[in-house]
Order: C-alpha cells, then structure tokens, then sequence
C-alpha cells in the first residue's frame, strides 16, 4: 500500500494557523523558563521548534512568573536536583545566619522546595542524624560530592511533612493547633478567593462585613509573619499563645516609630 501521490508524507504535513498559534502560545510560556537551572535546553529548543514549524517570530511576552534572576544559590539546583534523582550523598559547606564560621554537613538531599522566593533543599543531617533538615540555598557555600551509600526516606513531603504548614519551617514535636482570625471587610474577598492554607474553614460573615475563618497549623515563624504582613486588616481572635506574640510584635514596631 502507498499513497496515491508518491512525494506526499504525513511528516510534511503543514500546521494550520489554529494549531500554529496552540504552538506559539506554549512556547511564550516555556519560554519564561528561559535562563533558570534545569531548564537549559529551553534556549536551544525553541529556536528549532520555530524553525521546524515555520512559526512567525515570537510577538512580545504576554505571562509573566514570578522569579529573582539575582538570587544567590541558584547554580545549586542543578547540582542538588541531581543529586537527589541519582540518590548521591554530599558534602555541603554551610553558613547559616547565626554561626560565625561555615561548617561541613554530611547531607542525603530528598526534597527542593521554594518558598517566597527563596529555594530550600530538605534531607538527612548525617552529622545529627535529623532526616529533616533544611538549608536555604543562599547560604550554601559549596557542594561535593561523596562516595558513600545514600539512605533512602520514604516521606511524602507535601502530604506529610508541608501540609500541617506555612511555609517551610516545621518546629519538632509541636502539635497542630486551630488559628482563627477576624480580616475586614476590605481584606475578605481576598482571603475567600485565595485561601491562606488548605485547611481555612467557610467563612463566617459578621453583620460588620468583617469575616472570621480558621486554619489547622503547626504554628511557625512564616505564620507570625503572614499574620503581621496584612496589618490593621486582620485580628488573631485564638488562640492567646499566637494573639501575645502577635501582639508583642505589633508592641515592638510601635516601640521603634514612637520611642
């Protein structure tokens, strides 16, 4: 069997002006990927797409996300990525904020998280044995591999470990607790639209517009902050222990205006 006309071949078909703009559109998209680790071949890719499909020159972009070019730590993605897929053991030269000197951390990288524009690599402290430690990229100052046997975790990161959270800091042995807050009626709609944890209630409306919902957390440092960062526009109604520390923060930046 053949076709009729002996030069036609389906790999020759032409792309119709609704399937070239499908293409067009995914390719502004993927094009924002353009310069990040990981996504180096995207450079590369889409100039032989347009070519291959005969796609007019890309028009100006139209979606943006949300990422910091100049964020220290990005060349270690890559690195850790692999290291977490290949299941290789590191050597990681640390410095966080609070020691004077940096130090080596014999890691076992499981998971890679961005949280508020920063990247974080979970996994298992060697040195003290925690399997859930965290490091924030920015501070890491360089990166060996080691020839040693790699020792496997089976958590479910964003089921068992983020999930009772904001954010990516998660206090050992503390327990969830039930956060309720008061927002206006300004700051309402928002919070209804764009949850601020999975486990946020239906709201409740009070007849001054104002609404009251509640969320299930392992209370944080990212919670205090989150709570802080909407201002006069919310209220911590319980439990007293986050209502205090709300308000001893809240009493400090009063101090620092009004000394």
């Amino acid at each position: 069997y053949r076709y009729e006309d002996l030069s036609f071949s389906i790999s020759n078909q032409p792309l119709n002006d609704s399937e070239a703009e499908q293409i067009k559109s995914a390719l502004q998209i993927i094009s924002r990927f353009s310069g990040t680790p990981q996504f180096e071949w995207v450079d590369e890719m889409i100039p032989m797409l347009e070519s291959k499909f005969q796609l007019k020159e890309r028009e100006k972009e139209i979606i943006c996300f949300e990422s910091n070019i100049d964020l220290e730590g990005r060349q270690f993605i890559t690195p850790l990525f692999n290291a977490i897929i290949n299941q290789r053991v590191l050597q990681i030269n640390y410095k966080d904020f609070k020691s004077p000197e940096a130090y080596d951390v014999i890691f076992h990288p499981y998971y890679l998280k961005q949280f508020n524009n920063r990247w974080f690599v979970f996994g298992l402290n060697a040195n003290n044995s925690i399997s859930t430690w965290n490091m924030a990229l920015d501070r890491i100052q360089s990166i060996n591999e080691l020839d040693l046997n790699f020792i496997v975790n089976e958590i479910d990161w964003e089921e068992d470990y983020f999930y009772d959270i904001i954010g990516v800091t998660r206090i050992l042995n503390s327990e969830i607790i039930e956060v309720v807050l008061q927002f206006t009626s300004d700051l309402a709609p928002y919070i209804q639209t764009k949850p601020i944890h999975p486990t946020q209630t239906k709201p409740n409306f009070l007849d001054s517009g104002e609404m009251v919902i509640s969320i299930k957390v392992i209370p944080n440092y990212e919670l205090e902050r989150l709570i802080i960062s909407y201002g006069a526009e919310v209220k911590v109604i319980s439990p007293k222990s986050i209502r205090d520390k709300i308000q001893s923060k809240i009493q400090e930046m009063f101090n620092l205006y009004f000394e």
